[in-house]
């Protein structure tokens, strides 16, 4: 199994309750735009986020590096990999690939970032998702992008089985002003942006925010820009032996909220079902078998 790698956004969060206020400040600065954010001089970074030089000194210390030029190196070598389009990935997979089945080689690949995945989640953050989610006084939006278009698709789907009040819209697509028009302050909007990050759902999301909706965020390890305003970002792993990245995480993880969603809403959620049966029957939508 590959050995694991966290990324310094990743061990920001994780350590983020034993860092100092002036270091949690930094810490918030850099992760707004990351990893771009990191990659000014020392001063820049320090400017930023409104702190002293020696404070980004002693947080890239606690975040186990030698110093600021080392925590850069690693930030680009990020950049790098964040940045790279499908040919390239595929490129620099194929010089390392191990010996062995794909098969095998990819399953370990998706089994690894599911471990990695779950071990940075946490649970009560999970579960804020699903509460926002189950609430029936808020509306939910849903959207995606080019890619990630299908896992929103697939989301809505089942979400608006579940409960009233599910809208899916495409962030690409020049409809989604319209939506944002009806958003109400405390609805949901559940995005999602993978790496290659959407200029439209950016914006999509910052609109959203001016209006008091709470943003639910799918992305992957090097958070999309739209992390600045997500009410709840939840960071999944994405990397495979392929020329595109993985969605299997981010699938596991809205499968589980449904799952969850549906449980807190059941008495809607079964009335629902059994209506929406009915009209299955009435119009035969489905092939029966005697």
């Amino acid at each position: 199994m590959t050995a694991r790698i966290e990324t310094i956004g990743e061990r920001l969060q994780r350590r983020f309750d034993e860092l100092t206020r002036a270091e949690r400040q930094l810490a918030n600065s850099i992760l707004e735009n990351y990893p771009v954010s990191g990659l000014g001089s020392i001063t820049e970074v320090a400017g930023n986020a409104a702190v002293s030089a020696p404070t980004v000194v002693r947080m890239v210390r606690k975040l186990g590096f030698a110093g600021f030029p080392q925590f850069q190196g690693e930030l680009k070598r990020e950049l790098e990999a964040k940045i790279t389009n499908p040919i390239a990935k595929h490129d620099t997979w194929a010089e390392k690939a191990p010996d062995g089945h794909i098969l095998n080689r990819f399953t370990e690949a998706v089994i690894d970032n599911i471990h990695q995945t779950l071990a940075q989640i946490d649970h009560e953050t999970f579960d804020t998702a699903c509460a926002l989610l189950a609430d029936p006084g808020r509306a939910v939006y849903i959207a995606g992008g080019r890619v990630t278009r299908a896992l929103s698709d697939y989301f809505y789907m089942h979400l608006q089985m579940i409960r009233r009040g599910v809208s899916n819209i495409e962030s690409q697509s020049n409809s989604w002003p319209h939506a944002v028009l009806d958003m109400q302050a405390g609805d949901v909007l559940v995005i999602f942006d993978h790496r290659r990050y959407e200029n439209s759902t950016i914006k999509l999301a910052e609109l959203a925010r001016e209006h008091g909706v709470k943003i639910i965020l799918f992305t992957d390890q090097w958070r999309s820009p739209v992390s600045r305003f997500a009410e709840i970002c939840i960071s999944c792993r994405i990397v495979v032996p392929s020329a595109w990245d993985s969605a299997v995480v981010t699938l596991l993880l809205l499968e589980t909220m449904i799952a969850e969603v549906q449980k807190q809403t059941w008495n809607e959620t079964r009335q629902r079902i059994e209506a929406l049966e009915d009209i299955f029957d009435r119009t035969k939508f489905f092939r029966k078998f005697n």
